[in-house]
């Protein structure tokens, strides 16, 4: 994963990521089963405009999650989560979520201040998504949100990585800084319905849960897509 850094004279340096994998205008589509019924679908959407926070130019990225069918009429999900992810130094400059999930509602928006290690929380009614508190919080270099750490994760060079490797991610959400591990599993030739392609798996590896090691296999930097691997 080849980063390089920009120096300013004032501040301290943000990185640059030079990568390939992550450009405008881009949606991903999934459908997520249970068995032979539709459970759920999501949308992953780049925005086809640039746009800028902190003064840097930035990638809007939304994902939209939602359930289906019958699942629908047994419990609503109606999920948004964002970001604003700089153009050159991969880390997010703002994180934003709305959430509803059955009788469950979450409004929040995190603004990050990747030069100063800094987050400030903005908690949000979710009635009439007013202001009541903001918190701060310190965090580490180049720290990620839940949305920005999947893309950082495409612009890694895995054509270099062995079997089992384990790199790490610092990630903010809910208060807290994780570092997360995932070790890259390997390359597999995936026959899909449009084709047969080469990718690479990895996989989180998210203790005490029962997702622990799910993996996720990447054709050169891209996800697959529903057409190719849907979610199962």
């Amino acid at each position: 994963m080849p980063v390089f850094f920009a120096f300013d004279s004032k501040v301290a340096p943000y990185r640059i990521v030079h990568q390939q994998s992550v450009k405008q205008g881009e949606q991903i589509e999934y459908r997520v089963h249970y068995g032979f019924i539709n459970a759920g679908e999501a949308i992953l959407k780049t925005d086809k405009k640039l746009h800028r926070k902190n003064k840097r130019p930035c990638y809007k990225i939304d994902i939209y999650g939602k359930t289906t069918g019958l699942f629908d009429m047994v419990t609503t999900v109606r999920d948004n989560w964002g970001t604003y992810l700089d153009t050159a130094a991969f880390v997010p400059h703002m994180f934003y979520q709305s959430i509803k999930e059955g009788n469950y509602m979450k409004k929040e928006v995190i603004e990050f201040d990747q030069i100063n290690h800094v987050a400030m929380v903005n908690r949000i009614n979710k009635k009439d998504s007013t202001l009541i508190k903001k918190d701060r919080f310190n965090i580490p270099a180049n720290v990620q949100d839940i949305v920005s750490g999947y893309y950082y994760m495409r612009t890694f060079d895995y054509d270099t990585m062995k079997n089992n490797q384990i790199f790490t991610i610092s990630g903010f959400f809910d208060d807290t800084t994780y570092h997360v591990k995932v070790k890259f599993l390997g390359r597999e030739k995936l026959k899909t319905k449009v084709g047969t392609y080469k990718t690479f798996i990895i996989s989180p590896i998210m203790p005490k849960t029962r997702f622990s090691e799910v993996p996720i296999r990447l054709r050169r930097g891209f996800p697959m897509t529903k057409d190719e691997y849907p979610l199962r």
